[in-house]
């Protein structure tokens, strides 16, 4: 099967798109990536996205109106992966405009009927729901994708994606996808982010490779204030997102904030991702494991260093190591886990959502769907 596979998270720097084939081999995949690509949200759509997730509720007419136009834009995120092939199936993860894991609410939106149609093929979408529907936090969703990728009969091994938000998969060797212990960590790029776009009045939205991040010095006092946040004392199951770790949260900080340069302001939030990166390893027994990282925060030099610094036993490189380039890591994973719908098969992991069991995830929006499950039961013959 050809699928495309869309995401766009926390950090609102685009969708990501990738275009794989999909094989299934026993209980995993075989998986060719067939191609790859970030389409940024056009201004005036960012901003929008911006003023839905700012503290001033958004009427019902502008949540409509943006579902739709989240539409248009995965589905030309869509066609620009796959050109002019066809292909069977899209499985697109949705913007997050609210996540309260523990309350088991989570909303997603970007329109999938517009997908179909523009695209030609069924769509899965909304893969957070049926997870929180038993109890669960409806995120963490990629770890069950992290084992069938990732996991070792040989080694120990942890996947670590830094996007907006952070999260850490632990898998021991010879793990299967229900064994996973995984959870978010916390803030990943997303603070980061809003620092740079406030203190540069937008003129820059990230700290591109860490570079401010590296020429700046941790201010001690400030890492040690953000880090008594009970979020990061709490055991998992927990997820998280910009509710807690937006501008929110550094506002909180915003005093002792002002009083830093823009490059020791970024030093400390790197050092702030890092640090609880680091710690969440640490509390799995997983210090000397080989760490594979995903996400933008693999090209953020003073994350990377610091996750080294703090882990000095770990053998630590990014997911391309293994195929899998970092940027797409999650793009690629929604695509798998549109084929475990397609399948019916049950792809949360009850121990790392809390959920009361494990369940189908996703909803289909069908085009040609007797073809389609016609072609997957041959596949899975």
């Amino acid at each position: 099967m050809i699928a495309i596979g869309l995401m766009s998270g926390t950090s609102l720097d685009g969708i990501d798109a990738a275009l794989v084939r999909l094989t299934p081999s026993g209980e995993r995949y075989a998986l060719d990536l067939l191609g790859f690509t970030i389409v940024p949200f056009e201004t005036s759509l960012l901003e929008r996205l911006r003023d839905v997730l700012g503290p001033q509720p958004a009427s019902l007419a502008a949540l409509a109106a943006l579902h739709r136009d989240l539409g248009l834009a995965f589905a030309h995120a869509g066609r620009a992966v796959a050109g002019a092939l066809q292909v069977d199936f899209v499985a697109m993860h949705g913007q997050t405009i609210f996540h309260d894991g523990a309350h088991h609410l989570t909303t997603q939106i970007g329109d999938p009927f517009v997908v179909r149609e523009a695209l030609g093929a069924t769509v899965c979408f909304d893969f957070r729901s049926a997870d929180c529907a038993v109890g669960g936090h409806g995120a963490p969703l990629v770890p069950y994708v992290d084992a069938m990728l990732f996991a070792s009969a040989d080694e120990d091994r942890v996947a670590l994606n830094v996007g907006g938000i952070a999260n850490l998969t632990a898998l021991p060797r010879g793990c299967s996808p229900f064994d996973v212990l995984a959870f978010d960590s916390g803030p990943g790029n997303i603070l980061l982010d809003t620092f740079v776009r406030e203190r540069t009045a937008g003129a820059e939205v990230m700290d591109e490779d860490g570079a401010y991040a590296n020429a700046g010095c941790v201010d001690a006092a400030l890492l040690e204030s953000m880090l008594a946040e009970d979020y990061f004392a709490a055991a998992p199951p927990k997820s998280t997102g910009r509710e807690l770790f937006g501008e929110g949260f550094l506002a909180r900080h915003r005093a002792h904030l002002d009083e830093l340069s823009l490059e020791d302001g970024c030093a400390t939030l790197a050092a702030l991702t890092a640090r609880t990166l680091a710690d969440g390893v640490r509390s799995v027994g997983l210090e000397r494991a080989r760490l594979l990282v995903g996400g933008g925060g693999a090209h953020n030099l003073a994350i990377m260093q610091g996750l080294q610094a703090r882990l000095p036993h770990a053998a630590i490189e990014t997911t391309d190591a293994m195929g899998i380039p970092s940027d797409a890591r999650e793009a690629i994973a929604f695509a798998i886990l549109g084929y475990e719908t397609l399948r019916e098969r049950a792809a949360n992991v009850p121990r790392v959502t809390g959920a009361s069991r494990a369940v189908p995830l996703g909803a289909i929006a069908p085009y040609a769907l007797a073809r389609v499950l016609a072609e997957v039961a041959n596949e899975c013959r």
